[in-house]
């Protein structure tokens, strides 16, 4: 009898021991799911390759996110999404005349390009979103990110218009300055190789490629 209730002791010892705190599950999926799919994209990834990175099971995967989908649209759609939908806010408070197009430009370029530098993964995922099923775009996120640049494209006419500049394509502009970001960030090492520039350098070069190559056009 003795030895029993030691080995329940020990055994209550032992789940105790991997008891991780409130979230911490959560947070290591998500960790390793941006470490994963930056290296493979949406379809090559699998859950039991995440979890297993994450250091939990594949049940806790599905029970905290659902699926594979839900996985990835929280760890690199949301951010993705969340900045444009707060760039959208500061957007609506600006007042033309009182606003300092170099500053506005840098709020933009800056935190964009940290956000895709932090989640390398959608990158992949996006350059590849043509192989993927209209139902794995939508549960995926993908289909949040091109309304959001839908958005996006609004602001870029609102903001030709504001200047009483013409164009075709007033939504070209947005799409051209996040084509611009993101080819920045994923060619990163192929253009800079183990000396790249700063951070701060490649933000300043892209805030001056839109001032000049955007706002600064013949009217």
């Amino acid at each position: 009898m003795p030895q029993r209730n030691s080995s329940k002791k020990q055994t209550a010892v032992e789940v105790a021991a991997v008891r991780r705190p409130r979230g911490e599950a959560r947070r290591l999926l998500l960790d390793a799911a941006r470490e994963l799919f930056a290296r493979r994209d949406y379809r090559a990834t699998t859950t039991r390759e995440i979890a297993e990175a994450a250091g939990v099971s594949e049940y806790l995967l599905f029970r905290h996110f659902s699926s594979k989908a839900g996985l990835f649209r929280e760890a690199l759609v949301v951010p993705f999404t969340t900045f444009l939908d707060e760039f959208r806010t500061t957007w609506q408070s600006v007042i033309p005349e009182e606003t300092d197009e170099q500053e506005l430009s840098r709020q933009f370029v800056g935190p964009l390009y940290d956000v895709l530098v932090e989640h390398r993964g959608l990158l992949l995922t996006l350059v590849a979103a043509d192989g993927l099923s209209e139902d794995d775009i939508e549960a995926s996120g993908i289909a949040d990110i091109r309304r959001a640049l839908s958005v996006l494209g609004q602001i870029s006419a609102e903001g030709m218009r504001l200047r009483g500049m013409r164009s075709n394509q007033p939504d070209l502009p947005a799409h051209s300055t996040v084509a611009m970001i993101v080819g920045m960030v994923a060619l990163h090492s192929t253009f800079f190789g183990s000396t790249p520039p700063s951070r701060e350098a490649i933000v300043d070069e892209l805030v001056q490629a839109i001032l000049h190559g955007f706002l600064h056009r013949p009217e």
